[in-house]
């Protein structure tokens, strides 16, 4: 585990290092939102009942932008063929950069997110359904992100490969996490969906490592 912790370490490391990456999906984050009102006119009404899809989908935007910093430097500088002949499994080495991607993207999104929300009206009451469904969505999106980024190395577009194939497997977190709050909302009850949510990243901690390691041993080979 020492390796595991150790890989997660060097990622943030860079990462900090390199913060223009961090700042970017911020900054694309918050305009996307601000800029969505300016596009459907300033109706409160209009605003709160489509707030919560507003800042899901620009998370989910903002989450692909970052994607190809999972392995496509490591695979560039020949660190990711040290990497698969270290004593780590590759599926560890999955999960330990999936980790760093959220700790670096996912979890500043879910941050930030109260902000934006009472910029675009969401009510209140649903800010707390809000920022949690994300707590429990954006690590599904980046470990599912990391089997996209693994199959699209070597491909001579990998950022438009890798765009066709996220975004579909992102659709349930962004279906679940506006039920959610709309749930919320109308007094049914957000449970539900938070639990969906939660299923899904569950299910992808033992799946995702495992479908990105294939697809990674598929390229090194």
């Amino acid at each position: 585990m020492h390796a595991f912790f150790g890989l997660i370490r060097q990622d943030l490391r860079l990462a900090t290092r390199q913060g223009g990456d961090t700042g970017l999906v911020l900054g694309f984050f918050v305009l996307a939102v601000i800029l969505f009102p300016f596009g459907i006119g300033p109706e409160p009404e209009l605003l709160r009942r489509v707030a919560s899809g507003t800042i899901w989908v620009a998370a989910l935007l903002a989450a692909v932008l970052s994607l190809d910093r999972l392995f496509a430097t490591d695979y560039a500088d020949g660190g990711l063929d040290l990497i698969a002949l270290s004593p780590l499994p590759l599926e560890l080495v999955v999960l330990a950069k999936g980790a760093a991607h959220w700790l670096t993207t996912g979890l500043p999104l879910v941050v930030i997110s109260p902000l934006l929300a009472l910029f675009v009206d969401l009510d209140s009451a649903a800010l707390p359904t809000l920022v949690f469904g994300l707590l429990l969505g954006t690590p599904a999106m980046s470990l599912i992100g990391a089997i996209a980024a693994a199959l699209s190395l070597g491909a001579r577009r990998p950022g438009v490969v890798m765009t066709l194939l996220v975004l579909p497997l992102y659709l349930p977190p962004l279906i679940f996490g506006t039920g959610a709050v709309e749930a919320s909302l109308t007094g049914d009850g957000a449970r539900a969906h938070l639990l969906l949510l939660a299923a899904l990243t569950v299910a992808t901690l033992p799946l995702a490592p495992l479908a990105a390691a294939a697809a990674l041993r598929q390229v090194l080979d």
